[in-house]
This record gives structure tokens, sequence and C-alpha cells, in this order.
């Protein structure tokens, strides 16, 4: 078993596909940076010919050099800006498109994908990994081509002088450029995927704990929830020192071969000035223009450290878009007509990460206007029979029939459109409490969704808002209760006006008398429908024609209304 998903190869492979879009970018870009470092070679070299010629150690007119030396200094500045302008530009776009492709993924592969997956985790991959990765784009592909580019120009300079100083080069750059990066990427990836990990799990542990500051208030568990943040946050800086020390190891080794380089040189010129062969002036260009390539050449080793954590981010993505749904859509799907009978045929099934089975040889069926209530103990599966009827998930074994048509068979879309599904937590998006109830149905009318809120009891509440249905629930989204919320989930379900409404806990959150009006509303609205209601309250069940309790992994008859 490979101990990484990815290889540095495939890693890289992807991350420059993703790139080809804003290659336009990325060529200005890396030509700005090849450009920028060979003048900055110029720079140095120009100088030190201009102070030489002026000295009269060097042929040549001094005011040659010093316009050189001045457009060396200026081309530096000019692709500088272009380098960073350019590949930020692109780096960026290419960023904004990778969290619209995560979020599509997601989409695809939900909502099984999220049950098994912590949410802060996964808003760290979207937010901070992919901002990681711009270091890759905007900073790793233009230095690629100049570690090729600047050792082979100082060589050939070296090598014009003397072709000792041009051999003693060659090692040393072969040594900086590629076999001290190359094991620090080998040997340092885990290093860079740890950290991201720890990371993720800690900005999980602090999204939750601040979601969830009410009820460690409430139940006085909050120094017990700060020691388990603390821990994770040890975790953190355990990972981060070592990438800190990777980083400096790696730094450093370039740092002590550079230095060598540059004795070596003057010991080669001291040899050739004793064997009779010295130029100064090819000793000072050479040394000037080599300490400039090294400089730049050097600026590799800082690459590849941030690249660790940049390729364990990308791999944290990639696992993401990898990642097969647990359910697929028909080769050929069909569309269902209205809900007549919906039936489980010894359906079995077991969650990915478990073991043993939720419900087992399960037989149920739901005929068109009836309301079934199903009640069981906590986590019997109650609502895992939910989730396989939504085609979350598909049975392991047997099969669920829809007007007798396996529902593997069927059209997703067709299938949501004629199922609606109301669960305890309600989410509020930031729009307006109009489009959040409009969700169920977009292009609703203004009349329709009033009438909707009416029918779920909330109508009189959303008139007290600031701006009524126009009410950004941005802003008061923390405002309203429980209730309050949910209410707003029953008006997305009666504004869908679905064949098959099912209700996990939908009442949980209202009080006696909202409690009856709802039944109320369901009994006489939906008399044609098929509901299915899961609840402790017997109260919630009184008006259900059956009640099924689930246990042992089978449904067996608890009471009749």
């Amino acid at each position: 078993m490979k101990k990484y998903r990815y290889s540095l190869k495939e890693l890289i492979t992807r991350l420059l596909k993703i790139a080809s879009p804003i290659k336009g970018y990325l060529f200005v870009s890396t030509l700005a940076s090849i450009v920028g470092n060979l003048s900055h070679m110029g720079l140095m070299g120009f100088g030190a010919a201009w102070v030489l010629a002026a000295a009269g150690y060097a042929s040549g007119s001094p005011f040659t050099y010093a316009v050189l030396t001045a457009l060396s200094g200026t081309l530096i500045a000019v692709c500088r800006y272009l380098e960073g302008v350019y590949s930020h530009k692109g780096a960026y776009g290419v960023l904004a498109a990778m969290r619209v492709d995560l979020f599509r993924k997601i989409d695809r592969i939900s909502p099984a994908f999220l049950v098994e997956r912590k949410m802060g985790d996964i808003l760290n991959i979207a937010v901070a990994d992919i901002e990681t990765l711009e270091f890759f784009f905007a900073h790793t592909i233009g230095p690629m081509f100049t570690v090729i580019l600047l050792p082979v120009t100082s060589v050939v300079l070296a090598w014009h002088y003397s072709p000792l100083f041009g051999m003693i080069l060659i090692p040393f750059y072969i040594l900086i450029s590629v076999i001290i990066p190359l094991i620090a990427l080998l040997a340092g990836k885990g290093i860079g995927m740890r950290y991201r990990t720890a990371l993720g799990e800690l900005k999980s542990e602090i999204l939750e704990s601040v979601y969830g500051i009410r009820d460690l208030q409430i139940f006085g568990v909050g120094e017990r929830r700060k020691e388990e943040v603390l821990a994770k946050n040890r975790q953190v800086n355990k990972a981060a020192h070592g990438l800190v020390l990777h980083r400096q190891t790696v730094s450093s080794l370039p740092n002590f071969f550079v230095y060598l380089a540059r004795i070596c040189i003057i010991l080669t010129a001291s040899y050739l000035a004793s064997a009779g062969k010295g130029d100064p002036v090819g000793t000072i260009v050479v040394s000037y223009a080599a300490a400039a390539s090294f400089s730049s050449t050097f600026s590799l080793t800082f690459v590849v450290s941030h690249l660790l954590e940049a390729f364990a981010s990308a791999e944290r993505l990639f696992i993401i878009e990898d990642t097969e749904p647990l359910v697929k859509e028909a080769v050929n799907p069909v569309d269902i007509a209205p809900v007549e009978e919906i039936r489980f045929a010894d359906v079995t099934f077991r969650y990915p990460s478990g073991e043993e089975p939720v419900v087992e040889k399960m037989n149920l069926t739901v005929r068109r206007g009836e309301h079934l209530g199903l009640i069981g103990e906590s986590g019997a599966g109650k609502s895992t029979i939910l989730r396989l009827l939504l085609r979350f998930y598909d049975p392991d074994q047997g099969s669920i029939l829809i007007n007798g048509t396996d529902e593997k068979d069927i059209s997703l879309s067709s299938l949501h459109q004629r199922i609606a599904l109301l669960e305890q937590d309600t989410y509020l998006f930031n729009s307006s409490i109009a489009d959040n109830i409009a969700i169920s149905r977009p292009g609703a009318s203004r009349e329709e969704i009033r009438e909707a809120a009416e029918r779920a009891g909330i109508a009189d509440f959303i008139e007290t808002l600031p701006e009524g249905y126009d009410t950004q629930m941005g802003e008061m989204s923390a405002r309203l209760s429980g209730g309050e919320r949910q209410r707003v989930g029953i008006a997305r379900v009666l504004l869908k006006n679905p064949d098959v409404i099912i209700m996990d806990e939908p009442t949980s959150a209202l009080d006696v008398l909202h409690e009856k009006e709802l039944l109320y509303t369901l009994k006489k609205e939906y008399r044609d429908a098929a509901v299915i209601v899961i609840s402790h309250r017997m109260s919630s069940l009184s008006d259900c024609d059956r009640i099924l309790k689930l246990e042992d992994r089978k449904l067996v008859s608890y009471a009749n209304a």
C-alpha cells in the first residue's frame, strides 16, 4: 500500500493542468522572472566591469558599462513588477475557479460524503488549503525556469574566462539546484501533510466551538472544550516545529555550498595566477555574476520549503475531487409519475464506516395518502430509512421501489422533485427570508411564498421583521428561535407541494399549539400525499394512520392511530 495517495509527479502534473487556462499570464510572469534574474546578473557583472574600466583595468568605455548597469537595474524593477502582477492575477483567478469546482464536486458526492467528514475540515480545504496553492501558481513556475537558465548563463560566462571556472561551478549548481531540492521534497512530504491535516482539525475544532458556544456555556464545559482545543493546538505546533526545522535545514545546506563555491572561485583564481594565467578582470566579473546567479538559485530552497505545504494542500484537495459518489445516476435514468407507492423489499444497509447493518432485510410499504409514523431508540436507524428513500445511499442488499420502479433507475432530480425532507435543524442562508423559503421552488411568486408561510404558522412573525419578507437572514438568523427556524423549513416543504413528505422530528422546537396547527395542516392539505414522520413525541404522531417501531434492525407494528 502506498504511503501517500499521490506521487510528486502526479501532483505537479495535475497542478500544471489546472494552470493551463492562465498559461498566458504565466508566460509573461516567467519571462519577466527570467529577464529580471538575468538583469540581476548583468547589474553585478556590468557594475564590476564599469568600476574596473574606470580604474583602467578593463577594456571598454566606462560610459557603456554605466549605461548597461543602469539598464540592468531598471529592468530588475520593471520585471519584478510585471512578474508579481501577472503571476498573482493568474493565480487568484485559478484559485477562484478551484473553489467553484470543489463546491460542484462536493455537491455531486453529497450528502453521504458530509456524514463522514467534519464540516470545519472541508471549510479549511475550500479556503486555507486552496489559498496555499497560490504559492505554486505564483511563485514556483518562474523560478523553475530561472534555476535552469541562470546557472547555464553563469557557466558559459565563467567558461569564457577560464574553463576551470566553469568546471568548478557545475557541481555546485547541480547540488544546489537539483539534488538538495529533490531530497528536501521527498524527505519533507509527510511533514507538510501532517501540518495541513493538524491545522484543518484545529480549525474544525474552533469552528464547532464557536457554533456551540451557548451550549458549552450553559452546560459548563467550556474549560474542557478549551483543553481539547489546546491539545489540537499542540499538535499543530509540533507539526509546525517539524516544518520549520526542515525549512531551516534545507536553507542552511545550500547557503553553506554557496559560500564554499565562492571560496573555490577565489582558490581557482589564485591557482591560475600562480600558473601565470591569472585574469583579475575575469575573476571579479565571474565572482560577481556567480554571486548574483547563486542568490536566484538559492531562492529555490525557499520555494521547496513552501511547496511542502502546497503539495499537502493539493493532496487533501485531490482526495475530495477523486472521491467517487456512493450513489451514481443511472445510465438511462427515467422520470417518475406522481408517487403512488413506495416499497422497501428486503433492504439491508450498513454505513461505509460501520461494521454492523443498521437495517437488515427490512420490508415496508407506504401508499399515496397514507400518514406513517416511525419511532425507535436513538441511533436505531430511523433517519437512515429516510436517507435511503432519498437515495443519499443505496442499499447493500434488497431494493427500494417507487411505483414499481427500482430507485436506482430513477433520475435523481425527478426523485427529489417528488419528495421533500424536513429535518430537525433548518439552515438559513445569508439572503432574504423570502429567498430562504423559495429555495424549495425557485421562481415562486411572492404571493405563493406568503401562502406557504401562513400555512406554516410563521407569516405573523415575518410581518414583525424590519423589512418583512425582504429581511436579510445574515443579520437576523441568530435572533430566530429554534421554532421560528423550523417553521421556515416547514414553509419550504409546503411551498414545494411534493408527493411525499418526510419529516424528521419536525415539531421538536414547536410548542403544543403550533404543533397542533402543523399536524392539522398536514392532515388537511396533504391527505392525498404520503407523509412519513419520525418523532419521539407521540403527540406528533397522533394523526398517523400507522405507527411502526424500528427495533432489532426491522420495523414492527407499534400502534394504530
